[in-house]
């Protein structure tokens, strides 16, 4: 049995906070190993990195997510009692309901709703000196996923939701006052969803198949409903993921203006351009560097033994960039996914393995197809320039974004050239 490379670092949670999505990536390359084992905050844990890392890491029922990412990540990302913490049949009765809101038709709805709500905003972007696309997005996803959600805001309103999401999303690869004042406001918003909770439950809708109904009288295991916390935190992991694709429409638009040449072709509808596109923003830009599971059984893998209890963390973003699964990696290529044999465990932006038994995004298939929309948008729907603003990305920084959040200018309706 060959051992495991060890970091030479009694502890690696400074180096993991100074290199951020690279800190797995880079110790791979150096270690000549798609595993090694360090300590992060003083605790034991197996990094791993790759296709088939990921096929191990994704077979049902070996790991739990409980324990596996720190308390305060968690409360923000997911929190006690949702569906990603949930193992066995308690997971796949919760994920099916999530699935069940990932159809065709009601993606469609969410897809209008967020054409008819960006469309909205562009007399307000036209009288603006400049626009910050991140914060526009922000707060055009977070009125378009409540409107789909059966949730109806004032104006006021929708501007405290999208800053609660949205604090949320990025405090939550953070430590210290980014991350307290997301935890600060993760409480009020869950205090407002546990009120339309209640209010679903009480009271007749004129429309009883809203996701929002449906997340409300969500039964558990045996029949038994969910109490009023769990079906609000359940919500709110409904409401925030469609916020943070903000992320994804910025860094689309940052790739449309470093490869302006796919912009014509977009615009001219050249078919299924969008979703090869789409793809490889997810693919090439990072969203979040890694996900962790505590092991619920002893296993084998590589000739290593590993043990109930044992904590590993998997390299999401290395796995997107692996030049073993993508030639020239680091190449913004769209084309790459014409050929791209579907395998649940070599792309893996918001995680990997099955949507049916596996604790895969069920959003994933909704992601996409608002950031195509969001290409339509960009493509089609405006004229805009792009000033000259700070467009790096700092990979130390979890999650990642770019620097500008990116600003745009003389927004005009119409074709955008």
């Amino acid at each position: 049995m060959s051992s495991i490379p060890r970091d030479t670092a009694f502890d690696s949670s400074t180096a993991f906070l100074g290199s951020g999505y690279n800190f797995i990536a880079d110790r791979c390359r150096e270690y000549a190993s798609d595993i090694f084992q360090t300590r992060i905050m003083l605790r034991s844990v197996y990094c791993v990195s790759g296709e088939d890392a990921a096929r191990m890491f994704y077979v049902p029922g070996r790991f739990t997510r409980n324990h596996a990412m720190p308390p305060t990540t968690l409360s923000l990302l997911q929190d006690k009692g949702s569906s990603l913490t949930l193992t066995g049949e308690a997971h796949a009765r919760r994920k099916e309901m999530f699935m069940s809101l990932m159809g065709p038709a009601r993606l469609k709805q969410l897809v209008e709703i967020f054409e008819q709500e960006w469309r909205a905003q562009l007399p307000r972007w036209q009288a603006m000196p400049s626009v910050v696309l991140h914060t526009e997005a922000e707060y055009i996803l977070c009125r378009s996923a409540c409107r789909w959600v059966g949730i109806t805001l004032d104006e006021s309103q929708a501007r405290q939701r999208t800053a609660e999401l949205s604090a949320m999303v990025d405090g939550a690869g953070s430590i210290g006052p980014r991350n307290w004042n997301a935890q600060l406001l993760r409480q009020r918003t869950e205090h407002w969803a546990r009120d339309l909770v209640r209010q679903a439950r009480s009271h007749s809708r004129t429309d009883p198949h809203t996701p929002l109904d449906i997340i409300a009288h969500h039964t558990a295991l045996h029949g038994h409903g969910v109490d009023y916390r769990t079906a609000a935190v359940e919500l709110l992991n409904l409401l925030r993921p469609i916020v943070a694709v903000a992320r994804y429409i910025t860094f689309s638009a940052l790739a449309l203006h470093r490869h302006p040449h796919y912009r014509e072709r977009l615009r001219d509808g050249e078919e299924g351009l969008a979703e090869l596109f789409a793809n490889e923003v997810r693919r090439f830009y990072p969203f979040f560097p890694a996900v962790g599971g505590i092991a619920l059984e002893d296993f084998e893998w590589r000739d290593h033994q590993f043990q109930r209890g044992d904590w590993m963390l998997l390299d999401l973003h290395g796995t997107n960039h692996d030049p073993r699964i993508w030639q020239q990696p680091e190449r913004f290529y769209p084309e790459r996914f014409i050929d791209w044999d579907h395998s649940p465990y070599n792309f893996i932006p918001q995680g990997g393995g099955e949507y049916s038994h596996g604790h895969r995004c069920a959003g994933e298939w909704l992601t996409v197809e608002v950031v195509k929309s969001a290409l339509k948008m960009l493509t089609s729907g405006m004229n805009y320039q792009v000033p000259e603003q700070d467009l790096s990305i700092r990979l130390s920084r979890m999650p990642a974004i770019v620097q500008s959040r990116f600003v745009i200018n003389q927004v005009q309706s119409g074709s955008a050239t």
